[in-house]
């Protein structure tokens, strides 16, 4: 990925881990368009920085991806990356029937957006010089949090969808995977306040270095994600997950999550 003078859209850009990160992009030298619902918020995002840009994007809606994207691409022509960060996190109890709203709508954000809008712009992006796709997506794709079960298979799931347009479009589209341990957003209730969890300027900051890099790893992987994405080729899968879990677990009754 070309260090500067990109165009590059962000979804869920106007918070957490895609604020941080476009905020960064953008004062190194990119156009960054952070898109997501709540314009306030995106609003916000972009407040004095000059390369940043706003749009608003229902990523759940199909219709709504496909007019966003002729919209982006006429008012921002150089688009040559996208960051897919949209994301929700819900909990779930795997022990008794339950209503799946909260699955089908992690399913829906997590996995068809990406999908949805990797197909609307792709045609595109194969069009422009030193065009990139960059999906985020976690730890818990590799060694999954029982709690949020449709979280972490949704993130294991476009891990997996990485791989294959990776290879589908080398040479043509760098296809980069950045996959953040527990990081202090507002992601789920209380997440920004629990002291085990990365510090988001840590992880931004981090992040930039490694994109920074020249190559730029096709997996992008602060230190503290390591242990759960080699966890099954150290043969220590089973006892990450305990630990995990656990560690989640004491975290949420902690702090009253």
């Amino acid at each position: 990925m070309k260090s500067s003078g990109n165009t590059i859209l962000m979804t869920g850009g106007g918070s957490g881990i895609g604020a941080a990160l476009a905020q960064r992009l953008a004062a190194r030298g990119d156009t960054v368009i952070v898109a997501g619902r709540r314009r306030e918020a995106l609003e916000e995002a972009i407040a004095g920085h000059d390369r940043m840009h706003a749009m608003t994007l229902d990523i759940d809606d199909a219709g709504s991806i496909e007019d966003f994207a002729a919209r982006l691409i006429a008012e921002h022509p150089a688009l040559n990356a996208v960051i897919h960060n949209a994301g929700i996190m819900r909990f779930e109890a795997l022990d008794a029937r339950r209503d799946l709203a909260d699955a089908e709508a992690t399913i829906a954000t997590n996995l068809l957006g990406p999908i949805r809008l990797t197909n609307a712009l792709i045609d595109h992006l194969v069009a422009q010089p030193d065009a990139a796709i960059v999906t985020v997506t976690s730890g818990l794709a590799f060694v999954p949090l029982v709690a949020a079960p449709t979280y972490s298979a949704s993130k294991a799931a476009i891990h997996s969808y990485t791989v294959s347009l990776r290879d589908a479009l080398k040479g043509r589209v760098e296809v980069i995977e950045i996959a953040p341990p527990a990081v202090r957003t507002n992601l789920t209730p209380g997440q920004s306040d629990r002291e085990g969890y990365m510090p988001l300027d840590a992880f931004a900051d981090e992040v930039m270095a490694l994109l920074s890099g020249d190559p730029t790893p096709a997996e992008v992987l602060v230190e503290r994600v390591r242990p759960l994405r080699n966890a099954e080729a150290e043969g220590a899968f089973d006892q990450r997950l305990q630990m995990i879990n656990d560690f989640a677990r004491a975290e949420r009754e902690r702090n009253g999550g």
